[in-house]
């Protein structure tokens, strides 16, 4: 059995939308894209590294696949191994996927995705994919969570945490913070959410 890890970038109050670019989803109106870009540093690339690094499968949404098919194949120096690894594509129409070792997922999505969690092999990370990740935190089949919190709020934008999240415990397994203030922080699923009285 395998995990299931997202890794996100995540603003104060909890907007992942386009945080690579003015164009990467203007969705909704949203004229803040590229708000992660001010913030990076050495520091920042250096974690970014060792998490890419690891070994991997992709589980992503159409949106996030696109833009990833669009860039990567013609930047494999940057993530050495990106156009070899198997990529799960979750979308709700047939498409023809061009980039290699791509697999479409479209039906009984939750139960494909557990029984991708339930084979032998690499983690299956998912990055961006917002509309993917409400189904995968709305059905508990997130392990962990490997979160990058800015220190920016936006007010607007998709929220990592949508309606539909079910509550969820998770413990903290590590935590970094860079010289510009961005949190670096791995979550560990950890069982339901008790509650007491002061």
């Amino acid at each position: 059995m395998r995990k299931l890890i997202v890794l996100e970038f995540v603003t104060l109050d909890g907007v992942m939308q386009a945080p690579g670019g003015p164009k990467e989803d203007t969705s909704g109106g949203f004229a803040y894209g590229g708000w992660t870009v001010p913030y990076f540093d050495d520091f920042s690339g250096k974690v970014m590294e060792e998490q890419m690094r690891q070994p991997f499968e992709l589980l992503l949404g159409r949106k996030t696949y696109d833009i990833f098919a669009g860039y990567w194949p013609q930047h494999e120096k940057e993530w050495p191994g990106i156009n070899t690894v198997k990529k799960y594509v979750v979308s709700h129409s047939p498409r023809k996927l061009e980039w290699s070792n791509s697999i479409l997922v479209k039906d009984n999505v939750v139960e494909e995705i557990r029984k991708l969690k339930a084979q032998d092999g690499p983690n299956l990370h998912v990055y961006g994919s917002g509309n993917l990740l409400q189904t995968l935190l709305k059905n508990d089949l997130v392990d962990e969570l490997w979160l990058k919190t800015f220190p920016i709020t936006l007010g607007t934008g998709k929220r990592l945490f949508a309606e539909g999240t079910i509550p969820a415990a998770f413990t903290l397994q590590d935590s970094k913070v860079s010289p510009t203030g961005v949190i670096f922080a791995s979550y560990k699923r950890a069982g339901e959410v008790k509650t007491g009285t002061f």
